[in-house]
């Protein structure tokens, strides 16, 4: 499998589908690139570690450990070790908006919030195989591969993940207690609202939890507050927007919630040190 130096950071940006393989130094370029993603992604990493924040929670990654994100999901790679090897397909929004119901992947581990999976070395090595066979039929001339064909490829993928995300049912199911079911929730919560709503008493309001109640839940299970996750999704939006896209910062502001400029750029400021347009020019 070559090494595609054009990883798409959104979305695919030629057809249905992308596929390739990238190595540990070349993820870390796309460290300052935090993005809200419009693409499906299966990714695999064959060797090394990484460390990522995806949506509000931060994973670490190992050797035959699968990632899978679905549209709409926040993605910030943080760290991938120099020996790293990461073999991906990549899915459009329009192929998926075609081929899946409501835009999501519908698998296991994704309705059940968890974007990582951990799998044996021999899975990987079945995985492994799959990614370089899909590879050699798109670069047969002509190439065997089309858009058609390559949802028997997405639906194979997604029989083989699912079918190992069930097999860690004890992993994946097991019961939470309730402070686990209530951060759980509230992160998806934020993930959903966080462009309306700027403030953790709204959340409170919707779990109908009180908001001590909330806060020290919250805090307790996450080591971290109720206000800082909201924070978290807001600047990640934000910065994907100012670094992804040409839109005007009235614009962004305008789109995360911020009726005043002025108001989102001193909120910027406040929390990563520069302002908007500093940190777009950076």
């Amino acid at each position: 499998m070559k090494e595609n130096n054009t990883i798409p950071i959104v979305d695919c940006p030629y057809g249905d589908y992308m596929i390739g393989d990238a190595s540990g130094k070349l993820m870390n370029e796309y460290a300052r690139f935090p993005c809200k993603i419009k693409c499906g992604v299966y990714a695999l990493l064959v060797r090394g570690t990484a460390h990522a924040t995806i949506n509000v929670n931060e994973y670490d990654f190992k050797a035959n450990d699968i990632l899978l994100l679905e549209p709409g999901s926040f993605l910030l790679i943080r760290e991938f070790s120099e020996d790293a090897l990461v073999y991906w397909i990549v899915f459009g929004s329009k192929f998926l908006e075609k081929h899946t119901v409501n835009n999501k992947m519908s698998l296991s581990a994704l309705q059940l919030h968890s974007p990582k999976l951990s799998t044996t070395e021999n899975h990987a090595k079945v995985l492994c195989a799959m990614y370089d066979a899909v590879v050699q039929a798109m670069n047969a001339q002509p190439t065997m591969l089309d858009s058609e064909k390559m949802v028997h490829i997405f639906n194979l993928l997604q029989t083989s993940y699912a079918k190992y995300a069930h097999e860690q049912d004890e992993y994946l199911v097991k019961p939470l207690d309730r402070k686990t079911e209530i951060y759980q929730e509230y992160c998806q919560m934020v993930l959903q609202h966080y462009q309306e709503w700027h403030h953790v008493n709204q959340y409170a309001d919707a779990m109908r939890l009180t908001l001590p109640h909330l806060c020290s839940t919250i805090k307790s299970v996450g080591n971290r507050t109720a206000g800082d996750i909201i924070v978290e999704a807001i600047l990640t939006d934000a910065k994907s927007q100012l670094k992804i896209t040409n839109q005007q910062i009235k614009e962004i502001a305008l789109n995360l919630g911020f009726d005043n400029v002025a108001f989102f750029n001193r909120f910027f400021k406040s929390h990563v040190g520069v302002t908007p347009k500093a940190y777009r020019n950076s």
